[in-house]
């Protein structure tokens, strides 16, 4: 019998992704959970894994494609044997160059309008499909009349989170009904408009001086050769966001240091505890503990501003991001409810996840949900940075390579090992004052770790 393997659904708000390697070919005999493809979103490059075991008779796609969920990855004969012959037509393309990649069958994304540094020649505009012009329209008429914008709870939810005007978002779906990824496609419309100059739609253009416009880079060429390489999904969206928090959010950093002597001595000690239940004991692992008993007695630093109703909203759950450095970019990958776990759990987690992260296995649900993020660039090097903080978080915790140096305690300097701490936040929640008593106590906690028990 032959069985269609198609995409599943990879994520709330995640319709498609790029796909960047076949992993399979007609012929080859698959088990279930055995790699057909590596696929990546904008959140993250993970492995699809087939729904079906037999003989691979066709693969419908190729590195390159567009993948929507609910497209045929492939075809599998689950009743042939090892060593069959394929049929013919696996020997042929998987689709004609000129057929479009599979997408969605709920709404196609829509691609972020492009700002051009200079006016382009006048061209005679082709005429807009009936369909669009029917959703121009609706959404026209409905912010002339003040009625809701067609959207689900969701959608309007993730728009507030994003600081976008739903009724300003035209809506690709029936009736000009909006979808989480028309909602993310005029988002990245509004960040690519901020830092080109131009004016996204919907959108008043600023008035002189009020932000810098791209130029054109100069000809690299005539000082040398180069190489020109594009950018990955996962890169191209971390700078798409990094420019967005940095445009949005009024960033301070505060810095602290922490005396770790006693707790470098104590981790080493019950390192191998740890690493017999499958975990490493490391800085990051009791920082994202620490910072969490200190995100339930702050819990401003567990919050987000939701900017179109004029509120704050405080999270009930403590969930908190630790970067990880892999080869295509830095990845946040999350740890959830961190409150309710013991410091062996949260081990253990943040090195499953940080393996996958590393080995492409990681999946768009383990990179959503955080509160606050933990980046440790303590095994590179460094004395301090000024991390970005990820909104719609309120606040990062950079961390740097600890030092033994000379202290100057009951009357004689002694060898202590001290961890630098730098804290970015958003000044628009979190004053000055409130950063330096949440480093405080984050440092006090890892000082003494008795803090914890007494008031965390």
């Amino acid at each position: 019998m032959i069985v269609e393997v198609k995409l599943p659904e990879i994520s709330e708000n995640v319709n498609e992704g790029d796909v960047t390697k076949v992993l399979v070919a007609p012929g080859d005999v698959v088990a279930v959970d055995q790699p057909l493809v590596e696929l990546e979103t904008e959140k993250a490059v993970f492995e699809v894994p087939s729904t079906a075991a037999g003989l691979v008779t066709e693969v419908m796609v190729k590195a390159g494609d567009t993948l929507g969920v609910g497209g045929v990855i492939a075809r599998i004969d689950t009743e042939a044997k090892q060593g069959a012959s394929a049929p013919a037509a696996a020997t042929q393309p998987a689709a004609p160059a000129e057929k479009p990649a599979p997408v969605s069958a709920e709404s196609p994304r829509p691609s972020a309008p492009a700002a051009s540094p200079a006016p382009a020649p006048a061209v005679a505009a082709p005429a807009a499909p009936i369909a669009e012009t029917i959703r121009d329209t609706v959404v026209a008429v409905a912010q002339e009349q003040g009625t809701p914008a067609p959207a689900s709870p969701s959608v309007r939810r993730l728009a507030r989170e994003l600081g976008v005007d739903v009724n300003r978002v035209r809506g690709t779906g029936p009736g000009g009904r909006i979808s989480a990824e028309d909602v993310h496609a005029y988002a990245k419309s509004i960040i690519a408009a901020a830092t080109s100059g131009a004016a996204a739609p919907g959108v008043a253009t600023a008035p002189a001086g009020a932000g810098v416009a791209a130029r054109a880079l100069p000809d690299f060429t005539r000082f040398g050769e180069i190489e020109r390489t594009p950018m990955s999904k996962v890169r191209a969206i971390t700078a798409q966001s990094m420019a967005w928090a940095w445009n949005t959010v009024p960033h301070v950093t505060q810095h602290d240091e922490a005396d770790i002597t006693q707790l470098e001595a104590a981790r080493k000690k019950f390192a191998p505890r740890v690493e017999a239940a499958g975990g490493k004991l490391t800085m990051t692992a009791i920082l994202t503990t620490v910072c969490a008993s200190a995100l339930r007695r702050f819990p401003d630093f567990n919050a987000s501003i939701d900017v179109a109703r004029g509120e704050i909203v405080h999270k009930k759950y403590v969930n908190v991001g630790v970067a990880v450095d892999t080869d295509r970019g830095l990845l946040v990958p999350v740890v959830r409810d961190v409150d309710q776990k013991n410091l062996t759990a949260v081990s253990v987690e943040i090195s499953q996840l940080a393996d996958r992260a590393r080995n492409k296995r990681i999946m768009p649900d383990d990179l959503e949900g955080g509160n606050f993020t933990i980046s440790n660039l303590g095994g590179i090097g460094g004395v301090g940075f000024t991390p970005i903080v990820y909104a719609p978080e309120v606040a990062i915790l950079g961390v740097s390579r600890a030092a033994m140096r000379p202290v100057y305690a009951n009357g004689a300097f002694e060898p202590r090992l001290v961890l630098p701490l730098s804290l970015s936040y958003d000044h628009r929640l979190i004053d000055g004052a409130a950063a330096a008593r949440f480093l405080r106590w984050v440092c006090e906690a890892l000082e003494d770790p008795i803090l914890l028990a007494l008031e965390g």
